[in-house]
């Protein structure tokens, strides 16, 4: 009798959802960067399907910890959502007590956009390719601008560099200022996701080397990947991620999944990403949690190899 009025009470919760009250988006991080900017969009666009206010709050810190910690901790009703980026996949590793079990603490709700890390330079920079660049770090002290310790774009170029057998300097920003230090000449090279690096370089602000994704960008097809460039087995993503607090109401999660994918889905949002790089394909929550297990032991191995380390 117990489990049937649980059950019940369950499902008039996901019946009424979202009526009860706005609900809450966290961003791991802050304006300007990719995950912003996709959360954003999801914002608006579940608004307008479920009629009801959907409110964006950044909560930035830790490499995205503050954020998913506050939402483990909130009700699993489905008024409290996690956006956040692959640093969710990564941060376990990386920190010695993230705050959270990648695995356990919450559902997978939907993958969003994803996108390939690229690498720019500073038109004063003399290199025009990957090699040019490396070759022009064996022979003299060169730094990189990435989005912050235990990002992808950090562990990228560390992988690259170990490949390269190159010593370039890491200069960790917050990811939307991160194109922004070679922009302004304060490293010579960044490495980052590719929206805040696409108008920088159409505006040839900076000039892009290579892209760390498996193919190159849509965004932009003239520039080579890194395996292209004498290198393999580089296929290293941005991705973004919707979480809901572990027993969030199936019901709940599945509605959410579908507009979700719906709005992805959509010409008006699929050419506005498509234009800063990111592509998005639909797909369940069992998908992406099959996604995240591997995700989760990738990245493992990638912080042991590089020697990455957060407090």
């Amino acid at each position: 009798m117990l489990c049937a009025v649980t059950f019940m009470a369950t499902s008039a919760l996901a019946q009424d959802w979202p009526k009860q009250r706005p609900v809450q988006i966290v961003i791991g991080f802050g304006p300007g960067a990719t995950t912003d900017t996709v959360a954003r969009i999801a914002a608006q666009k579940l608004q307008e399907a479920l009629g009801q206010t959907f409110v964006a709050e950044n909560r930035p810190g830790a490499g995205g910890n503050l954020a998913t910690q506050q939402v483990k901790r909130a009700a699993p009703d489905g008024y409290t959502l996690l956006v956040t980026s692959v640093a969710y996949a990564v941060n376990p590793s990386l920190y010695a007590s993230a705050g959270y079990d990648p695995l356990k603490d919450f559902i997978p709700v939907v993958l969003g956009p994803s996108t390939p890390n690229i690498i720019t330079v500073n038109p004063a920079v003399p290199a025009k390719n990957l090699a040019e660049l490396l070759q022009l770090a064996r022979t003299q002290p060169l730094s990189y601008a990435s989005s912050g310790i235990g990002t992808t774009t950090h562990l990228s170029m560390e992988r690259l560099k170990t490949a390269a057998k190159v010593d370039i300097t890491h200069v960790p920003y917050q990811p939307a200022q991160a194109v922004g230090a070679a922009v302004g000449g304060h490293t010579q090279i960044s490495s980052t996701s590719m929206p805040p690096a696409v108008p920088q370089v159409k505006a040839g602000r900076v000039r892009a080397i290579a892209v760390t994704s498996a193919q190159r960008s849509p965004a932009l097809p003239d520039v080579p990947t890194v395996n292209e460039q004498g290198f393999s087995g580089f296929d290293d993503l941005t991705w973004v991620g919707f979480f809901a607090p572990a027993g969030t109401p199936a019901e709940i999660v599945k509605r959410l999944n579908a507009e979700l994918n719906r709005a992805f889905a959509s010409p008006e949002v699929r050419d506005r990403l498509a234009a800063l790089g990111l592509e998005s394909r639909p797909n369940s929550p069992a998908d992406f949690a099959a996604f995240l297990r591997e995700e989760v032991l990738k990245w493992a191995q990638a912080v042991k190899e590089s020697g990455a380390k957060a407090d």
